[in-house]
């Protein structure tokens, strides 16, 4: 786990403007696919709400 935060807090800015933008494409894609009923793992949308909290904390972090 500690790989993960060290490879996270290394990005730049554009790095995580790109994924953020990426996860906010399939967040939008896995709401159509359970308003459908065609997502049997619901949870992955919490899981795809949090990463996209925790992208927008670090380049709100790095704002500053």
């Amino acid at each position: 786990m500690a790989e993960k935060k060290v490879e996270k807090e290394s990005l730049t800015v554009e790095a995580l403007q790109s994924e953020l933008a990426d996860l906010k494409k399939e967040q939008m894609n896995q709401r159509f696919a359970h308003s459908a009923g065609q997502l049997p793992k619901t949870h992955v949308i919490r899981q795809t709400r949090r990463k996209i909290a925790r992208i927008k904390t670090k380049l709100n972090a790095a704002k500053k």
